[in-house]
């Protein structure tokens, strides 16, 4: 049987966003999903200039993955998150009636990166993500 443990170090900052530590042991399945960008299924940018709305793109399109993958929100025990404008993007999703995909009090452990572009002028946030299941 696999378990999952989730810890905040208690001399640690509890950060709203994400869990610091994520372990696992037991057998399992590691599915590994990568960087999905607020494209359609012909790969052309949706929302123009709103990271509001490719945030939810992306993280519906991560939720089709993961079913693909027989997983959901819960197991997923990593997020990547790069976005063009980092202070925008928290402005959007973040705090009253943001977004919520997962158990908003079991966050996984997240890594935040602004960058300079991404792979369409038009794309302004990419995520990637890890998850495990029971096998």
């Amino acid at each position: 049987m696999m378990e999952i443990e989730r810890i905040n170090p208690d001399s640690l900052y509890k950060h709203p966003n994400f869990t610091r530590i994520i372990t696992v042991k037991g057998p399992m399945k590691l599915i590994f999903i990568a960087g999905q960008t607020p494209s359609d299924e012909n790969y052309y940018p949706v929302s123009v200039g709103d990271y509001r709305a490719q945030y939810i793109a992306v993280m519906k399109n991560l939720e089709i993955q993961l079913k693909a993958a027989g997983a959901d929100w819960n197991d997923v025990v990593f997020r990547r998150i790069f976005v063009l404008d980092v202070e925008e993007f928290k402005s959007k999703t973040r705090g009253e009636g943001a977004p919520e995909f997962g158990d908003p009090d079991n966050p996984p452990p997240t890594t935040l990166i602004g960058v300079t572009e991404l792979a369409d002028k038009d794309f302004l946030i990419e995520v990637d993500l890890m998850a495990v299941t029971d096998v």
